[in-house]
């Protein structure tokens, strides 16, 4: 196997363990409070992360107070803001229309720096958020009541959220290299989402699906994700990593039916097929750096 096909083998797979965030957010959902499992989630995760820095011997980088401000932001919105969000949405939604609309981040966050950053925005780029809105309106019409449209809310939240960490890692004046950056943010999201978790600590023990869906995104996604995508992503170009943000996605409406059992109709398969191409055309070529794809 070259060391392309292997980069793109690592890439899919890394956007697997995303994509089946939705399904462990959906057996958490209603079983155990967000903020614990958020909490939980990061509390089994630094342990394995910090091993990870001791044994590749990486050090921090010395970081100005308002660098930790921005890293704590960041934590904030894309580690603890993204994960309750997710986590609160599927109270309410299918894993399967929760999954074509995290879809839509990489256009979101491109948009987000048009707006923010005074980016000039591309005929791709419009082209992409049009067919992500698409498909997310794909989500909308098949709605069948308020709770639905609570649980579109939180999901939106959520890939706003995302796109707010992708836009704060660009105001850091000293990137952390990808293993630093996984760390401190599992870290500082656990020491934003701990308070929280303290007031929502259930009267009895949840049941042991959430349980293990929160071990599963501890280490699946949250480890396991983070080596596979950079190990893929030193392997091709940044515009080719790029692309396989749509396995996410693909991965999240397909998992929803296996493992869950949900029901995929037509609405869903056009929502996700509208989101794919959205990625599609927003990454060919890409101008956005690899490592800002994948974020917990």
């Amino acid at each position: 196997m070259s060391s392309r096909t292997l980069g793109y083998v690592l890439l899919s797979l890394a956007m697997m363990t995303v994509g089946s965030t939705v399904i462990a957010s959906k057996l958490i959902a209603g079983n155990m409070p967000a903020f614990l499992a958020t909490a939980l989630r990061f509390a089994l995760a630094l342990p394995v992360l910090l091993a990870l820095v001791f044994w590749q011997r990486e050090r921090w980088p010395k970081l100005m107070f308002r660098d930790w401000v921005l890293l704590l932001l960041q934590a904030g919105a894309g580690s603890v803001g993204y994960t309750t969000l997710l986590i609160a949405g599927l109270s309410h939604l299918s894993a399967a229309d929760a999954g074509v609309i995290i879809g839509t981040l990489p256009a979101v966050s491109a948009l987000f720096s048009v707006i923010v950053l005074s980016e000039r925005p591309g005929l791709r780029l419009l082209i992409s958020v049009v067919l992500a809105t698409l498909g997310v309106m794909a989500v909308a019409w098949k709605g069948t009541g308020p709770s639905s449209s609570i649980g579109m809310l939180y999901i939106l939240g959520a890939v706003v959220c995302e796109s707010a960490f992708i836009l704060l890692n660009k105001r850091i004046p000293v990137p952390l290299r990808p293993l630093l950056q996984a760390t401190t943010m599992t870290g500082l999201g656990l020491l934003v989402s701990l308070p929280f978790a303290f007031l929502e600590l259930p009267p009895s023990m949840p049941d042991a699906a959430a349980i293990g869906a929160v071990v599963w995104y501890a280490l699946v996604p949250t480890v396991a994700g983070f080596l596979l995508w950079y190990g893929g992503a030193a392997r091709v170009s940044g515009s080719e990593a790029s692309v396989f943000t749509a396995v996410a996605p693909l991965t999240a409406v397909t998992l929803a039916a296996l493992v869950l059992g949900e029901q995929i109709g037509w609405v869903q398969i056009v929502g996700v097929a509208t989101v794919i191409l959205a990625i599609f055309v927003l990454t060919f070529p890409v101008r956005t750096r690899a490592r800002t794809v994948l974020t917990q």
